[in-house]
């Protein structure tokens, strides 16, 4: 799985390289984000557009193998019941941390956006800065889960991505900088975005046991399936349901 997402991050820079680029040679590309621009005519923005409402749908109905278990775990299939779960006052303590530092991390990036969205009504930025804002903050969801995620460090202090409470915030806040703009092509991925972030609360607190490694078996470490964190550990079921995984079976999830 590391491997894939390196691929993924890669990728992702040289989508924010060609968008630099459109800026620099073809800055007309971003009359899509105008209001009536997305159905004027065609930019190679309209791919950037399918390629991040796919990735959503991918949040919602991920394919096995394919997405970390740090997003997919919000689901029943990857869900694997602990043994000797912990005591009902130890996991209500547990959710009351992590949804109390999910809340400082919430007013962090919302003064982010205050300051952006600032910059742009001041003039300071446009409609292109915006857009690159946001595919940089492409590139920076998947620098935190291969390298260093300030989040996890500053906030969250959880293990690592498998455990992290806000997994599938990463659209919403990649598209923070488009709230500012009134057009379809930022709604659209603005609303897609909540969503997704709506879905995952919900489950958050419908089904929190699916997030919490006291309780769902599959987020321990020896039982990692995905190695984002570089690290080749984990029992021998690990190293078993890793195969698996790879395969595409999920066959561990299914247990």
């Amino acid at each position: 799985m590391r491997r894939k997402y390196v691929g993924r991050f890669i990728f992702r820079v040289a989508v924010f390289l060609a968008v630099g680029a459109l800026a620099v040679f073809d800055p007309e590309a971003f009359g899509v984000m105008e209001p009536g621009g997305f159905f004027s005519r065609f930019s190679l923005l309209h791919v950037l557009w399918v390629i991040w409402i796919g990735d959503m749908v991918l949040k919602l109905f991920p394919v096995p193998g394919t997405l970390a278990l740090g997003a997919a775990k919000q689901l029943g299939p990857f869900y694997v019941p602990a043994k000797s779960p912990p005591g009902k006052e130890e996991i209500r303590a547990y959710f009351a941390d992590q949804n109390r530092r999910a809340l400082q991390v919430f007013g962090a990036w919302t003064v982010l956006g205050a300051a952006i969205a600032f910059l742009w009504g001041q003039g300071f930025l446009g409609n292109q800065g915006l857009l690159l804002i946001a595919v940089f903050f492409y590139v920076c969801d998947l620098f935190c889960v291969l390298f260093w995620c300030p989040f996890r460090s500053w906030f969250l202090k959880n293990r690592c991505c498998t455990t992290c409470r806000i997994f599938n915030w990463d659209h919403l806040m990649m598209v923070t900088p488009l709230v500012c703009i009134n057009s379809f092509y930022c709604r659209s991925l603005v609303v897609g975005a909540v969503f997704v972030l709506a879905v995952w609360e919900y489950r958050v607190f419908h089904d929190s046991e699916r997030f919490f490694e006291g309780t769902n078996e599959a987020l321990k470490c020896k039982n990692c399936t995905d190695l984002l964190c570089g690290k080749r550990m984990g029992s021998r079921v690990g190293k078993e349901n890793r195969r698996k995984t790879d395969e595409g079976s999920g066959e561990f999830f299914r247990q």
